[in-house]
């Protein structure tokens, strides 16, 4: 019987880029880890797409109320709905990709997904990942921190939820090196892996190949074919694991 069990955890985001799906792609189970402090400048609720005056944010609006956004977990970060960002965002994702080969499809997949008009952030953001992660045949099951009741700081409040979920091996993207303890990895005898993000290009609009778009970019130029696109070419040459002292 194989009792291994491999988990990512990892801070929601908008329409994430392609490592984002890539570490769903290698886990059993990803958990959204929506319940600590929102990061004002980060991924939760803008990314990137690609146009022909080069990368354009799109960036959900949130209710700002001072700073308090600054203090605030992330599964507690309300959507600002007095503009039609929504119709912003698709508007302008249909300039970028309206010549793509796979437009129509997936254009009509997210119209579909933009319609949600959940008050949270996070409630908006986890299912539209979801639903991306479904649609390149990805089979993680989901879970949010928010439902573990798990307490603690830094790696030892990782530590507990992967122990909580059973874990063995625990995947991350490279710059968690700067903050993981390894030896609380060590202790509680969960293997530590770290990925290095190298990918394929493949076909886009608008000049010059820019890797860090958001997988929008890769459905609307790659169709059925966008999974293949998530995964290195040389999956052990990517990685790197951290042997247990």
């Amino acid at each position: 019987m194989n009792t291994n069990h491999t988990v990512v955890v990892l801070q929601p985001s908008y329409i994430p880029w392609r490592g984002y799906f890539d570490l769903i792609r290698r886990c059993d189970t990803f958990v959204f880890y929506d319940d600590v402090q929102y990061d004002k400048h980060g991924w939760r609720n803008r990314n990137k797409i690609k146009t022909h005056a080069g990368p354009q944010w799109l960036t959900i609006p949130v209710y700002a109320r001072g700073n308090v956004e600054e203090h605030t977990r992330i599964d507690r970060i309300e959507i600002d709905d007095r503009s039609d960002w929504r119709r912003k965002h698709l508007e302008s994702i249909r300039h970028a990709y309206r010549r793509a080969p796979y437009f129509d499809e997936t254009f009509a997949f997210l119209t579909e997904l933009y319609s949600a008009r959940p008050a949270l952030l996070a409630d908006f953001t986890i299912e539209l990942t979801i639903a991306l992660a479904n649609r390149l045949h990805l089979t993680a099951a989901f879970l949010r921190s928010s439902s573990l009741s798990v307490h603690g700081v830094k790696t030892e409040r990782l530590v507990s939820t992967l122990q909580k979920l059973g874990a063995t091996h625990y995947i991350s993207g490279p710059s968690a090196r700067s903050y993981i303890d390894q030896d609380q990895f060590d202790a509680a005898g969960i293997e530590l892996e770290y990925i290095d993000y190298r990918y394929d290009p493949y076909p886009q609009l608008h000049g010059a190949f820019e890797p860090s778009v958001s997988i929008v970019d890769i459905l609307m130029m790659t169709g059925s074919e966008a999974a293949r696109y998530i995964c290195p070419n040389e999956y052990e040459a990517s990685s790197i694991r951290v042997a247990q002292s």
